[in-house]
This record gives C-alpha cells, structure tokens and sequence, in this order.
C-alpha cells in the first residue's frame, strides 16, 4: 500500500503525493469543488530518459523510464503564499546519483496547479539527458473508454481549429490485458516544430470524463520546443507534459557531476467539465501574468496593415489613417511593416530598423506627432530577432550571434535569425527598441515573427536543441528587461498571426495578435476559440470594415472583436455616416466591457467551433451577467438554441448590446433547460452580441 508523503493545497484544490512501496513518488488524489479523483501508483510524477539508463520497456513514450521508476522522497516542505500555496519535493535515484527538485504551487481561487522540476547530476559519472517530464500523472481511474479529449491544431489563416473526439478514437484499444497487462508504447502525442511554438500542434489540451464529472486541463509554457502526449496502461490513463526532447527536437543536455538542469514550466487545471477546467486555467492566466498597466485599461489599437496598407505605409497614406482613426476612439496607433524600406523589397534587408526617407519625406516623426496630436500612443511593428541577408547590419554583428549549425548561419527565406544568449544580439535589439522608443517616444510596439529556422543551433552546445532552448530563455529574459526599463511600453505577441501563442510570452506580454485571416467570415471560430490558449483580454481580434460593406457586415465584423481585445484596421476615414455608426456603436460597447472581459471566464453555447460551422459561439461569465456573441454564417439555421447549464433554474433577462440598430433577433429563456433560443430574421452573414442577466 502507498504511503503518504506531502499533502497541500487551499479552498479551491488540494493535493496528494504518495510514495510508491515499488517505485517513485506518484500524484495520488487532487480534490476540487467537492470532487476527488485518486490515482493509482505506477507513473512517477518525474519522468527522466538518459542515453545511460534508457527506458525498462520498449517504448515511444515519455514514461517508463528507469531513472524515472528508481526515484525515491527525500524531503519536502510546504509554504502558503500570499497568493497560494506552494510546496517543494525533493527525490533521488541512488543508482545513477540523479537527484530532482520538483516545485508545484496553486495560486488560490483556482484549482490549478504549476509544476517545474530541477536535475542535478550528483552522481560520479556524466548523465546525458534526452527527456525530462515536468510533470507526469495518472488521470483518475478510468480507462480510456471514459474520456474525451480536446486537442487543437494551428496553421497560418487558420489558428485555433479545436477537435473533441472520445479520446479511443485517438488510442485505440490494444487489448493491453490480453498481454499480460503491458503498457502501450506510443499514444495521442502533441508535439511543435522548431521555433514556432504553435506553428501546428498547441500546447494546451483537454481530457473530460462527463461521467464521473470531471476534466483536466494543461498546458506546456514554453516558446520553443515541447510535447505532451496521453497513453493507457493498467493504470489507466496518464498524461505527460515536457520541453524539448532528443526524438522531436534534437534536444540533449549533458549533465556532468555537479550540474543541473530545469524544465520548462508546465500547468494542469480541473473542473467538472471541459469548459469549467478551462476557466479554472483562464484564472490561473490571470494570476501567473507579469504585471502591466494595459492588463486592465485594453487599449484599443488601430493597425494599418490588415485589408488596408498592407505593408506599404506612407506619410500621404497614413495621415488620413490616423485620422480615422482617432475619429472611430482608437488609442495606439501602429504602422506596420515597410516602414523602414527605401527600396520597396523590404523583407530580406530588415535589420538596421531606421525609417525611410523615402517614404516619410518630412520624417517619420512627423507621422508620430500626428498621431500623438489626435490623442492615440505612437506604434510601430518590428520584427527583431531577424536580420536579412542584404542588410548592412549581417555583416556588422559576429557569427556567433546568429542560430548556426556546424559554423554556418542558419539562412531561411532570405534571412538569419539572431541568438539572444549572445551579447552582440542582445546589445542590437536593445538598441533598436530603446532609440526607438527615446526618439518617437514609441508606447507600442507589434514584435512579429515571420520564419522557423527549425530545431536551432548547435554552437557552444551538445544539441541544436539544447542551443534553442538556451536562446528562448534569453528570449523571455530580454523582453522581461525592456518591459523592466519601459514600464508602460505595450508589447504585442505576433507570429505570422499567431505561430508563437504560447503562455510563455502571453505571461509576459499584453496581446496577442490571433490571426492573419483576411476573411471576415473565416474569422468567427478563430476568435471564438482563442480563449481556449489566450485570456479573452489579450486575444487581439481583428476588425477591418470598408465602405464596401453594408451594415450588416460591419456588425458581423465588428462583433468579432467586442468579447476579445478589439484590434482595428481598414480604410475608416472612407466610411459613411451610416457605417461609422455602426463601428461607433461597437467601440462604444468594447470599451464599456473591458472591465468584464478581464475579469471574465470563457465558455461556448453552441460547443468549440468547427472551422466550417455555419453557427458560432463564444460567452463570457461574469457573475450575474454573461455576455454572447453569435455569428450567422453562410448556411446558418434561423432557430439556434444556446446552451447555459449553469443558468439552469434561475429567471434571466436577455438584452441585444450589439448591433441595437439593425433588425432584431428574437430570444426567448428557457429556465427549466438553461437554453437560450434565438431566432434570426436577418440573412447570414450577421451576429449580434447579448447580455444575459440573472435577475434576483
């Protein structure tokens, strides 16, 4: 029988980690909102792969590991917090000398829990380490029969497509029994590529057990490279959670005695259901971000780049922009790309981010006045970690400063990529940002990232891997430092739309562009799902009406942002009275929420969007209010029933916010079913954002 080790927690969730008589310390119960779910022993809470001690059985997996199975407690110690509690587990392989710090803290008011491990080589022989789990757990005692699981895939134009699916469609049944009780050797893997960290699979998963009442969600806050994967056994389901590996990221690390290693972070949340552990994980957001002044006022930012400039910024083109803008109550105004080229191919010369004469033949800061003059922060879009091939400043920064393998820079799409755990591309990019913002007196600025130079660079290290993950790190260390030295600068997280949405920058940053989708109506499930990676707060949605669209469309495109952080583009000084209106009307409401969207947890009446649903959902909770936003797609029933169980039973007001002056959409409350119908007489496209209101 297992015995007890280290017990800890607070109101909202409490933990329990036991000493396995036959193997390593094991998560074996997590309690939250009146729900237990227990473990059975078996999966160590560490996983450790090394080229020395390998796995104890054929595997594909993160677990089975023999390091892993031979930890053994040493110590521990619990602190409550000012903001939680916090414990510390300390275990040892007394074969190989691998000793593990493993840390876990719960911020209070969520049932979340953080986790990050440190291994030291206190051993006489050298270790290699091919993988490290931060975490690993069983997920109660079900098989997998019992659960679905979420999992999300992202593309350039199409970010965030979510897919539920019973999680044995995923991982089939092996009749694991019949074989005499083995462990699977693969299983539902999520892994990224290079240094796009969202650039296919996403850090963030789901696994929900609707009859037991229960899910658990995680997320891996990483900026580079990670894997999580969920495989069965005897025991049951377990989950894995991990940085980068040797098999997926050329990743080793060379531990000789005395050396130490720590992971990347990692987090899980539970809740009765899908949606109620991803609010838990929204809270846990909340808590674990940098502080910033924006976190809370959401500016709105007007960008000239979406269906409008295009890259190609100029003071003639700007200037009515600008007006525009600050008429629509924007507050930052961005230029965007192009505004350093004299040549008119700027994308391989980046890199010395001076304007051009050419395109601002009264200066640039001439342009910044006037935005200033029209009462809106100044901005500007950057991409810094790049340096193109024909920019004077390849040849001014050492070797040494760029991503290289095998003594050659790494070239991809006519660019090098800096190393920012290099002192020479340290020194550039402070450079660049800090004259920028002493000269312009810059408040904003867009950091874009347009390339994967893939796994990383192998100079002063074992493994590409290894060099990457250095470079991330000093990735996080810089923009902590600029934030550090210019308090009030915001910093939007882009990567060719949001090829880089990982928590490990948005913990950091304030917004995160969600897309490059151009298409209105492709945007709804992009924007919708967002909340599932992203706080409904940072989740830059794009709006970018024209004087082609009539009101309707307006609305559906203005409504795509209301419930997110409304980020504007398009020709706004082109439109008529009429027009402006209706994106008045929409500022007007955005701005009223911003206090409610920070403070509020997502969910989605209609389930996650499908990247072809006609019918699109997204909610935010907010006590006694909810706020709905529904867009109509082509294709889209006129009677939609939404649904709000936690409204069940209680008598609810229902009022439109948005648009309140085109054709009305009728609801109706259903109490007893916690349904919301809605009926629209409008044509799709259309959407239209509501307010429900318990009443007391």
């Amino acid at each position: 029988m297992s015995s007890p080790v280290l017990s800890f927690g607070h109101d909202a969730l409490t933990v329990e980690i036991c000493q396995d008589p036959a193997g390593a310390p094991y998560l074996a119960a997590m309690a939250f909102d009146g729900n237990k779910l227990q473990m059975q022993p078996g999966q160590p809470l560490v996983e450790i792969l090394t080229v020395e001690e390998g796995r104890y059985h054929p595997s594909e997996r993160l677990g089975l590991t023999t390091v892993g199975r031979r930890l053994r407690h040493v110590a521990h110690e619990v602190q409550q917090t000012a903001g939680g509690v916090a414990a510390r587990l300390e275990m040892a392989d007394a074969e190989s000398g691998v000793e593990v710090e493993l840390r876990l803290s719960s911020p209070a008011g969520s049932a979340a829990l953080n986790a990050v491990a440190t291994v030291t080589n206190a051993g006489v022989r050298r270790q290699t380490l091919l993988a490290v789990t931060t975490l690993s757990t069983r997920i109660g005692n079900a098989a997998a029969e019992s659960f679905d699981v979420a999992s999300g895939a992202n593309d350039w134009l199409g970010e965030n497509r979510w897919r539920i699916e019973p999680l044995r469609a995923a991982a089939p049944d092996l009749a694991l029994a019949v074989h005499g009780g083995q462990e699977s050797r693969s299983g539902l893997v999520a892994r990224s590529k290079g240094t796009w960290s969202t650039g296919r699979d996403l850090p963030f998963g789901v696994l929900a057990n609707d009859e037991d009442g229960f899910a658990v969600a995680w997320q891996v806050e990483h900026n580079g490279g990670w894997r999580w994967e969920v495989t069965e056994g005897p025991g049951g389901v377990a989950l894995g959670l991990s940085g980068p590996t040797d098999t997926d990221h050329q990743w080793q690390q060379i531990l000789n005695p005395g050396e130490t290693f720590t992971t990347v972070p990692v987090t899980i949340a539970l809740g009765p259901d899908l949606q109620g552990a991803v609010a838990n994980m929204t809270r846990y957001r909340r808590s674990a971000r940098r502080p910033h002044p924006d976190n809370l006022k959401l500016h709105v930012v007007y960008n000239d780049y979406m269906n409008t400039l295009m890259g190609d910024p100029t003071t003639d083109r700007l200037l009515p922009l600008i007006d525009g803008a600050a008429e629509a109550g924007a507050e930052v105004f961005c230029i965007d790309a192009g505004w350093y080229d004299d040549g008119g191919d700027w994308w391989d010369s980046v890199g010395e981010w001076s304007p051009s004469a050419r395109r601002f033949p009264g200066g640039l800061g001439a342009v910044i006045d006037r935005i200033r003059e029209r009462g809106m922060i100044p901005g500007l879009w950057l991409e810094p970690e790049v340096i193109g091939v024909r920019s004077p400043m390849a040849a001014m920064l050492p070797d040494a400063a760029y991503l290289s393998r095998d003594g050659v820079r790494v070239r991809e799409a006519g660019r090098y990529h800096l190393d920012l755990s290099h002192p020479a591309a340290i020194r550039h990019v402070n450079a660049v940002v800090d004259r920028l913002v002493e000269e312009f007196g810059i408040g904003f600025f867009k950091i874009d990232y347009n390339i994967n130079p893939g796994p990383g660079t192998d100079r002063d290290a074992h493994s590409a891997g290894e060099g990457l993950l250095r470079h991330n790190r000093a990735h996080l260390g810089w923009l902590e430092s600029v934030l550090d030295r210019h308090p009030d600068l915001i910093i939007e997280n882009c990567g060719s739309g949001a090829m880089r949405m990982d928590f490990a920058l948005l913990s950091r940053l304030q917004l995160q562009s969600t897309s490059d989708q151009q298409d209105p109506l492709k945007y709804p499930p992009i924007a919708a799902a967002a909340p599932m990676l992203v706080l409904p707060e940072q989740a830059g949605n794009w709006a970018y009406p024209n004087e082609a669209m009539d009101e309707e469309s307006i609305a559906f495109n203005m409504a795509t942002g209301i419930l997110g952080r409304l980020y504007l583009s398009g020709h706004l000084n082109r439109l008529s009275e009429a027009q402006r209106y209706v994106v008045h009307e929409a500022m007007d409401v955005h701005k009223g929420l911003r206090a409610v969207i920070a403070g509020s947890t997502p969910s989605w009446p209609l389930g996650l969007p499908h990247w072809e649903d006609p019918a699109v959902a997204l909610a935010l909770d907010s006590g006694n209010e909810s706020y709905v936003t529904v867009w109509r797609r082509p294709g889209a029933p006129e009677l939609l029933d939404l649904r709000f169980p936690a409204l069940a039973g209680k008598a609810v007001s229902v009022q439109t916010v948005f648009p309140t002056g085109l054709t009305e959409w009728k609801t109706e409350w259903n109490p007893a079913a916690g349904l919301l119908h809605v009926h629209s007489a409008s044509p799709a496209p259309s959407a239209r954002t509501f307010r429900l209101t318990v009443e007391r």
